[in-house]
């Protein structure tokens, strides 16, 4: 087996019920694999393909195409067309480089549910823009994914962000957070505005907002306060964090 090459694993084509889309890549080389197409019996198999390719010193590319449930005995029931193609590990890093459309998400605070969000939240499809002015509160770690904003007002951040964008807003400060929030629902086309904290806050910010006129009253209907899935409970911040990611992949 070479050990200067290894082998793209591509789903090509699907029919029927699959454990992965198509486009999905895999990586394969002598020490090891990178991703997944799925787990299972399939998988399995082609990673065995994809070492006989790497052995064999003639062949550098090969298509495969798996029924589910004849073949492999695999509950799915749908069938997979694999792509499989030997290449230089130098290229390996450019090859599995993540190519999911990210949807635009804005997080104010950096504090402590903050920095558990991020790191519940870093390889799910968001492209991240984290906002806070204390510049310490941050991790030393930033996703590729992600970037930190400590120099602009955050209602400023609000106004400027693309259509249809999430928010999340878990400041260190109540009056921050009602600006923000407000800002967010003035919008209009939030796709997700959550707001931590508990019934009695949502309430006072609801009626704050009502009485000084900065949003109509059906607006209040976009507001998540408090955020995370229900039946979640627990004031950790890591399991604040789970709740949120949950949230958000339904808002997708």
């Amino acid at each position: 087996m070479s050990s200067e090459y290894g082998v793209l694993i591509v789903v090509e084509e699907t029919k029927g019920s699959v454990p992965r889309e198509a486009g999905t890549t895999m990586w394969v080389d002598a020490r090891g694999i990178q991703g997944t197409i799925g787990g299972g019996n399939l998988e399995y198999q082609a990673i065995e393909q994809a070492h006989k390719l790497l052995a064999d010193d003639a062949l550098t590319e090969l298509s495969q195409n798996y029924a589910l449930g004849p073949l492999l005995e695999q509950c799915c029931g749908g069938s997979v067309t694999l792509k499989l193609t030997k290449k230089p590990l130098s290229e390996r890093m450019a090859l599995m480089t993540d190519r999911r459309a990210r949807t635009p998400l804005y997080m104010f605070g950096a504090g402590h549910v903050g920095k558990a969000v991020m790191a519940a939240i870093h390889k799910l499809p968001f492209q991240v823009t984290w906002v806070d002015a204390r510049a310490h509160e941050f991790p030393s770690f930033m996703p590729k994914h992600a970037e930190r904003v400590t120099d602009r007002d955050p209602v400023e951040v609000v106004e400027s962000a693309a259509p249809g964008s999430l928010f999340l807003i878990f400041t260190h400060s109540h009056q921050l957070d009602y600006a923000i929030t407000a800002a967010v629902l003035g919008r209009g086309d939030a796709r997700y505005c959550g707001l931590i904290g508990s019934k009695t806050k949502r309430a006072r910010f609801e009626n704050r907002m009502l009485k000084e006129r900065v949003i109509a009253e059906e607006d209040l209907l976009r507001l998540i306060c408090p955020i995370g899935v229900e039946g979640v409970t627990g004031k950790e911040p890591e399991i604040i964090a789970a709740g949120i990611a949950a949230q958000l992949l339904q808002h997708l």
